[in-house]
């Protein structure tokens, strides 16, 4: 490609122009036609480029089509390596993205000059690769600068620049001294990343050997290892004839390596290779439905068009395969936003190289190891680190398990053993139930089965009994464009009517709304139930349970969060309520009434914008159970922390009063060393003013902002579209928080988990737009959204505009 020195000068190719603006989310890089490669270099000045040229000629001489992509270049345009293709590639196709002048590394050389930015870059590589597929190109190779880690223009790890477009990688080993070691670190750090890497190539050196020892270790590994001669030396001073013999050694150079039996083979396993990729995914959905039993699913009338194949995952979205393309790109694979956060899981984004790295480290140092009786440093790191992180008074023993089910599991046993110590009950003589809400959800394992309300996630599971009480509530919602507290019709005789709100922080401003009437009806009406329960029906109760806020899976239900805050202080005031022996109620950190369990599985650590859900109430609880974003989506934890007082409730001489659960992966080392992780990075996130915009949009929608008394309540979904979406026809209600956006969708029949009505915004989303498409959950005639702490705005403006054009 030829381009004016003016615009070298700049630091940028005319193709480049155009990119001042927003691009979208890339997707993976995938073609039938089109064997699109990317080449690493275990180190600088290893031969990426004469290995890309020999790779082209190959192809050329075969009667096919090369082409040769240099994002980013530096030095003397003479110089540059798409130069070297075009004076040497047998006709290969060129093009360079980006020519910086200085000699240097990317960032430096982009110093004080136009830079692109990643997205951009990446979003131009993409578009070039498209076009080369849509030109009947053959073979394409993208090749970096440096090596692996050698910094882009805005510094950012190539490693890491690269890593959306998860080609499949030539590795270009070092055979210098010292290189054995460095090919063998570029390789892993590329492994770590999820790149594949298809072939290694390195030049032969009689002294040193490296290709010998990197043969056999790559073998192992059944990866591809061809050696290659030494290229000609260039003379040290190019006059015009010693040019033209160095040209000529070059063309004689080139002309015998590609003609080389090992090359023509490598060139062969990577068509082969693609292809191979290609039918797998193709075939990956019927053999699914042959081969898989999925959660939550009715088979019946299941279809494998019906099952997304995701290929890989990146930042906030899946690469999937075979869902509706955009026709100007004609990739196999799609970017997809994960809209479910991968079942609330997700929290700093697929694929994090920092919380990668933290599990390889730690996976290195310990795999697993036994913890009854033991402790090692990421488990002792990550107790302490939450326990500040909670910063709740009561708590102060931490105890681990695998997911939120069983962490739940250990919480109910643990507030019953407190119970039924305190108050004298003999649980195996009589049934001790729990006190929770009309739509909970703990888990699907037995024991937290019984924790809810019969429903369709238990009714048909033959040990469930449902023991319990659970009380219906008010909802928040938004309506028409207005916050309101909406009562359930059967209890307004008592609770009172509907109330609107100006804000939904003052929803939550219930250092006010405890002074008000309908606190005091909330209090009545919990006491009297109560009193009725266990006075007149002879019930006992062993703890409250509640999941603070919002119950998740019995379809995003927002609890007042002055209805919770009055149950819980009507337990914790009224011990008499549950034996005629309570002792009085007592200063925190004792439990008073019954021990008090939260349920922050979802909710917590940063899910709702805060670092407990806990806090939007002003409750410590007794117990305190986290998971999901603990882990910032990458590995299954769970902990189960509480009070001194609940630990002491098991402290007997007895081994039988011990609490005796566990599991063979108990504080797995991985899973806490990510954690450490993952909380000082949300913790960061919520100080360093990544998320100010989101709460300057929410703090400008309320008229009561400015009150200092206004909580901080805000959501990364925008104000406006709340505003819009509750207006539409079809919709009900919506409310957002966090990262959470519900949207209930109007169904004659009345909704519930069995409803169809959200079915059709979730195909509409999934087809999606120009720039992605979503997938999406739904729980009946709802459907939600929820983003990673770390989404970007301009996804989440895209996500809204989806939204908008299916619903206003």
């Amino acid at each position: 490609m030829q381009v004016d020195s003016a615009e070298v000068s700049f630091g940028l190719h005319r193709d480049s122009l155009q990119l001042h603006h927003i691009m979208p989310p890339v997707g993976a890089a995938l073609w039938r036609s089109l064997r699109a490669h990317q080449v690493y270099g275990a180190n600088t000045d290893v031969g990426k480029t004469i290995i890309s040229t020999v790779l082209c000629n190959a192809v050329q001489r075969q009667k096919q089509q090369a082409a040769f992509l240099k994002p980013v270049s530096t030095g003397a345009l003479d110089d540059a390596d798409d130069r070297h293709l075009q004076r040497y590639g047998a006709g290969t196709l060129t093009k360079c993205l980006y020519q910086f002048d200085d000699p240097v590394s990317p960032h430096l050389a982009a110093k004080d000059k136009f830079v692109p930015r990643d997205d951009d870059l990446l979003a131009s590589i993409h578009s070039t690769l498209s076009g080369w597929a849509r030109s009947n190109i053959d073979f394409a190779l993208v090749e970096t600068a440096g090596g692996v880690h050698s910094p882009g223009p805005n510094g950012n790890s190539q490693a890491d620049l690269y890593r959306p477009l998860r080609l499949p990688i030539v590795l270009v080993a070092d055979s210098r001294l010292g290189g054995i070691s460095s090919s063998i670190s570029a390789y892993e750090s590329l492994l770590l990343r999820g790149y594949d890497i298809s072939s290694v190539l390195l030049f032969r050196d009689e002294y040193y050997q490296n290709h010998e020892y990197l043969r056999d270790y790559f073998q192992k590994k059944s990866i591809p290892l061809v050696s290659l001669p030494a290229p000609p030396a260039r003379p040290s001073q190019l006059d015009a004839d010693s040019q033209l013999r160095d040209e000529e050694a070059m063309l004689s150079y080139y002309r015998k390596s590609a003609e080389e039996s090992e090359i023509l083979q490598l060139l062969e396993e990577m068509s082969v290779n693609n292809t191979e990729r290609v039918q797998r995914l193709e075939e990956m959905a019927d053999r699914a439905q042959d081969l898989i039993w999925y959660p939550f699913t009715q088979h019946q009338g299941m279809k494998a068009k019906d099952i997304t194949v995701i290929d890989s995952a990146h930042d906030d979205y899946f690469q999937t395969f075979g869902s509706t393309t955009s026709k100007d790109t004609q990739s196999e694979l799609r970017p997809t936003f994960d809209g479910s956060a991968s079942w609330w899981t997700q929290g700093l984004g697929h694929g994090n190289p920092e919380l990668s790295l933290s599990a390889a480290y730690a996976a290195g140092r310990y795999g697993h190891v036994m913890f009854a009786g033991a402790v090692h440093e990421p488990a002792l790191a990550l107790a302490d680190n939450l326990l500040k992180t909670i910063e709740n008074p009561r708590l102060t023993k931490v105890f681990y398990t695998d997911n939120g089910s069983t962490g739940m599991e250990v919480a109910v046993k643990m507030g019953l053993r407190a119970s039924c110590d305190r108050y004298g009950w003999d649980a195996s003589q009589e049934q001790i139930g729990i006190l929770g809400l009309k739509g909970s959800y703990h888990g699907d394992t037995i024991g937290v089965m019984d924790c809810s309300e019969p429903s369709t996630f238990n009714k048909k599971v033959e040990w469930y009994r449902g023991r319990g009480h659970w009380f219906d509530f008010p909802l928040v919602k938004m309506v028409g464009g207005s916050w309101k507290v909406e009562i359930p019709s059967e209890l307004q005789a008592e609770l009172g009517e509907d109330v609107d709100f100006a804000s939904l922080g003052s929803v939550f401003d219930l250092s006010q709304r405890l002074e008000s009437a309908t606190a005091q009806r909330y209090k009545d009406y919990i006491r009297r139930t109560i009193e009725d329960l266990v006075q007149r029906q002879g019930a006992k109760f062993g703890a409250l349970i509640l999941e603070p806020v919002i119950l998740g899976a019995g379809g995003m239900l927002f609890c007042d969060p002055l209805f919770q805050r009055c149950l819980t202080d009507v337990v914790r005031d009224h011990p008499e309520l549950f034996s005629t022996n309570a002792p009085a109620p007592k200063q925190s950190p004792s439990w008073s009434g019954l021990p008090v369990i939260f349920d922050e599985v979802f909710t917590g650590l940063y899910r709702l914008g805060r670092r407990t859900s806990a806090s939007f109430l002003g409750v410590h609880p007794d117990v305190a159970v986290n998971a999901k974003l603990l882990t910032g989506g990458l590995v299954p934890l769970c902990t189960t922390v509480a009070s001194e007082e609940i630990f002491d409730a098991f402290s007997s001489t007895e081994k039988s009063d011990a609490l005796l659960h566990g599991h063979s992966y108990t504080a797995h080392a991985v899973g806490c060393t990510v954690a450490v992780d993952s909380l000082k990075t949300m913790a960061q996130l919520d100080t360093d003013g990544s998320w100010d915009a989101y709460r300057a949009d929410w703090c400008s929608s309320s008229p009561t902002a400015a009150a200092a008394s206004t909580p901080d309540v805000w959501s990364v979904w925008s104000h406006g579209l709340l505003q819009d979406l509750s207006s539409a026809d079809s919709v009900e209600s919506v409310f957002a928080i966090g990262t959470v956006l519900s949207i209930s969708l109007r169904d004659a029949a009345g909704g519930g988990y069995n409803s169809n009505a959200s079915k059709g915004l979730q195909q509409k989303l999934a087809v999606g737009g120009d720039q992605f498409n979503v997938h999406s959950r739904v729980l009946g005639n709802v459907l939600y959204l929820m983003s990673s702490v770390t989404s970007k705005p301009e996804s989440l403006r895209e996500m809204e505009r989806l939204l908008r054009s299916a619903l206003v």
